[in-house]
């Protein structure tokens, strides 16, 4: 059985460009730091990466801080809060790495459809006045979480133009300047990094998103401070993350992220987006009941998150999985863990349906018999289920 891998949002394999910046750095001996040739030999691979991956991202090659992972670039990033008055809040649809930092819960800019919702935005704005209550003289006083996209629905997010701006409130109620971190891991890589009204404080991504390797991330930093770091000890990368560069990994995360750039320019992502939605329109002749969620709404060209009522995603992911197709049920990033999706519930719908959703992402490398054999497959155990539950 030739297995067809359908969940690109989880991971990405390998691209061969990384794979040979990897292969040879690992001749390289020496430790980045040192000041003999074979240490300058390693600083120059590291160096040559940051510029590939400020060039993915849009900012200088100085701001790009290499980590472990995007965990670890969000973990740094919230430890900022002291220096943007102590306050670091998320909104319920972001990444569990930057949610779990979260001091005040704040709104859902989403409805159901996955459109900007009027009255999460006021509520929204609300919540950073109340936080910025006696403050506003003092400049920044809030540091607050977002998403360049929703990593389980694929959903553009409309949050800048609530977040960051000392005019977003309106009306007598000025509100001051927010600080921001952007989640970019899943948009860098598939659509262009672009930055319309307001430049985020931070952004996170992760080199296995784009088709680096695992263990390397990076944390960006848009201000004019260094970030106090978490890890202190030999002052690697300009005293801001201590710690050995992972040589081997950076080189492949550089290596992905100019081969990720290149994509994105000459429009390959194009295509991807075609054959997700051929997928949707096929399980939903099949399917009528199936909420393919966002689907009206700007999205990522290659995610579709989808909502069968009744039909557990965990089932779906294991009769697809007994199938050859492999997919997920929200999320991949919880050692393992199958439950109700926290952003579909906060987006509006039911624990049941969110516990019914699963979600393909599709890659590159997919093609459209691919995509159609998921497809015969899926509408194959749906009318199982639906004869079992008549």
């Amino acid at each position: 059985m030739t297995r067809v891998y359908l969940d690109h949002n989880a991971t990405t394999p390998l691209r061969a460009p990384a794979r040979d910046a990897m292969v040879a750095a690992m001749d390289v001996v020496g430790n980045p730091s040192s000041v003999h040739a074979e240490g300058r030999a390693a600083k120059m691979l590291v160096e040559a990466a940051r510029a590939q991956v400020s060039e993915l991202v849009g900012c200088r090659p100085q701001q790009v801080i290499f980590t472990s992972s995007a965990t670890e670039a969000a973990a740094l990033a919230a430890a900022q809060r002291a220096r943007h008055g102590g306050v670091f809040a998320a909104l319920p649809t972001e990444h569990d790495c930057l949610s779990v930092w979260s001091d005040r819960p704040l709104e859902a800019l989403h409805d159901r459809d996955g459109q900007p919702s009027a009255q999460g935005e006021e509520r929204l704005r609300e919540a950073l006045v109340a936080l910025a209550a006696g403050s506003a003289e003092q400049g920044p006083v809030a540091l607050v979480a977002i998403s360049a996209a929703n990593s389980e629905t694929g959903i553009m997010q409309p949050e800048a133009r609530v977040v960051g701006s000392a005019n977003a409130v309106g009306g007598d109620r000025p509100m001051p300047a927010y600080s921001t971190v952007c989640d970019i891991t899943q948009m860098a890589g598939k659509m262009p990094v672009v930055y319309d009204d307001v430049t985020p404080s931070y952004a996170i991504l992760s080199a296995h998103k784009l088709g680096g390797p695992k263990g390397v991330g990076a944390l960006i930093n848009f201000t004019a401070d260094d970030p106090e770091p978490l890890l202190r000890g030999g002052g690697q990368e300009m005293n801001r993350r201590s710690g050995t560069e992972n040589v081997i990994g950076i080189a492949g995360f550089g290596a992905a992220a100019e081969a990720a750039s290149r994509d994105v320019a000459s429009g390959r992502w194009e295509e991807v987006a075609q054959f997700r939605n051929i997928l949707e329109k096929t399980i939903a002749a099949a399917s009528p009941e199936t909420i393919f969620v966002g689907n009206g709404a700007t999205r990522l060209p290659n995610t579709s998150c989808m909502v069968t009522p009744g039909w557990k995603g965990e089932t779906q992911v294991m009769q697809m999985d007994l199938g050859g197709f492999a997919i997920s049920a929200g999320s991949a990033c919880s050692s393992g863990k199958v439950k109700a999706s926290k952003v579909l519930g906060a987006m509006g719908y039911s624990e049941a349906q969110a516990a019914s959703a699963i979600r393909v992402s599709l890659g590159l490398e997919t093609t459209q018999d691919e995509v159609m054999r998921f497809a015969e497959r899926w509408i194959a155990q749906y009318e199982k289920h639906a004869k079992r539950a008549a």
